[in-house]
């Protein structure tokens, strides 16, 4: 009689004990992913990092002792241009937190990070972005709280954002309650690629050359201030938050001789992103986080 092989043996069962086994198949459901999928990822990442360890000039990252909250960017949105410094400390720290606008709601923050480290699990702080200052504050001051008392346990904290942690983010009112309510604990800071960078490279614009200057605004309901930005002709304008202020800033940019060259990115890196020139979508607003790029002008249009 030929040999017949068992149905019901999982192949983890050769490498894994049984109660490894369930852990995994438990995190590949929550994950959404196989479990083949996340013992390849396991292996590459253990292959890695003992190849850093023998390389010649390796670093060593000596984590130090007791709680510290990090500022971390991890990009416009795109999960291959969040750094490896950035992906290090997500991993290394004993609590990641993504800000979001609902419970159930996944940020475009902690969307990264699920895909540049699926292993890491990241936590909501529930931040209200749309109400009123009151109500702005009072969610933020309870994600203060969330994160002290984390920091409290003796945790390593990190808060992932989008773009910079230090540009037109939420970290740095975040880490102002900390460190009021936690004068001892450090707080540092993991640098991120901006969008306006992303949009850059994707449209080909060159940001500033020498003898020119480079000015990040936000958009607003007064046009009166990126008016004034647009009279210095060796000026380049980046626009951040300024979707739903598109046909007004297209407006200004006509009638400042402007328009030519300027380009706008929505949801760069993402599916159903664009990077296009202002002029094509002038009509009509686009979504919040849009970022506009008005390059100086340059050569004989000077």
């Amino acid at each position: 009689m030929p040999y017949l092989y068992p149905t019901s043996v999982r192949k983890t069962s050769v490498y894994l004990p049984e109660n490894l086994k369930d852990e995994l198949t438990g995190l590949a459901r929550r994950w959404e992913r196989s479990e083949a999928e996340l013992l390849r990822l396991a292996v590459e990442r253990l292959i890695q990092a003992a190849r850093a360890d023998t390389a010649p000039g390796a670093r060593t990252r000596v984590r130090q002792p007791g709680p510290r909250l990090v500022g971390v960017g991890v990009g416009p949105s795109d999960p291959e241009l969040i750094t490896e410094r950035a992906v290090a400390t997500v991993r290394d720290a004993d609590r990641v937190f993504a800000a979001s606008t609902a419970p159930d709601a996944i940020g475009r923050a902690e969307a990264v990070v699920r895909t540049a480290a699926p292993e890491v699990q990241v936590d909501r702080l529930v931040l209200d972005i749309a109400g009123d200052p009151a109500a702005r504050s009072a969610s933020l001051a309870a994600a203060a709280t969330t994160v002290v008392e984390t920091l409290d346990t003796g945790s390593v904290v990190a808060f992932v954002t989008l773009g910079d942690p230090n540009v037109y983010s939420t970290f740095p009112a975040l880490g102002a309650i900390v460190a009021d309510l936690r004068p001892s604990v450090p707080i540092t800071t993991v640098p991120g690629v901006m969008a306006f960078q992303e949009l850059a490279a994707e449209t080909g614009t060159v940001l500033a050359q020498d003898g020119e200057y480079l000015t990040l605004a936000v958009a607003g309901v007064d046009p009166t201030p990126l008016d004034g930005l647009l009279t210095d002709a060796h000026h380049t304008v980046v626009v951040y938050k300024g979707g739903r202020h598109l046909p007004a800033v297209a407006t200004s940019l006509r009638d400042r001789d402007r328009l030519e060259g300027a380009v706008m990115g929505e949801m760069i890196g993402l599916p159903g992103g664009r990077c296009v020139p202002v002029a094509t979508v002038a009509d009509r607003p686009a979504s919040y986080l849009a970022t506009v790029v008005i390059p100086a002008i340059r050569g004989s249009r000077r």
